[in-house]
């Protein structure tokens, strides 16, 4: 038995919030009277337990209210968007250069201090030769 429930598609337009996206519903239609086409849109913010991401096509169904604002529920990830994932792989693989390049970085600090050390060890022996 199929229920009377409004199904909306609509492009995720922020997930910073837990278990709740942003979706951003467009269409476009012909005004009555001058027979132009008008784009609007409207945002809604839906409960998201299938992990959208933004830029993601998502079907959502309008459900019993969850909070103040939050009355549509994503019931499927519709389309993945392919350059939001690989941006996000790219921010993840730059973090994990970053966190090796600061290993390095403190590992030539090890060495350029031994090697003052080391100097400065060098120096004092010679100092102490030429007082005798």
């Amino acid at each position: 038995m199929k229920n009377e429930r409004r199904r909306l598609t609509g492009v995720v337009t922020s997930d910073k919030m837990q278990k709740t996206v942003t979706v951003e519903l467009s269409r476009a239609y012909r005004h009555p009277l001058y027979g132009k086409v008008v784009k609007s849109a409207k945002r809604v913010k839906a409960h998201d337990e299938q992990g959208a991401q933004l830029g993601d096509t998502v079907l959502i169904v309008e459900s019993q209210p969850l909070s103040k604002t939050k009355r549509w529920v994503v019931q499927e990830i519709v389309n993945r968007d392919e350059q939001a994932a690989d941006a996000e792989a790219f921010a993840a693989e730059g973090e994990a250069l970053g966190q090796l390049d600061r290993v390095e970085d403190e590992e030539a600090e090890e060495e350029a201090e031994e090697t003052v050390e080391e100097a400065e060890a060098a120096d004092g022996d010679e100092e102490a030769e030429s007082e005798e």
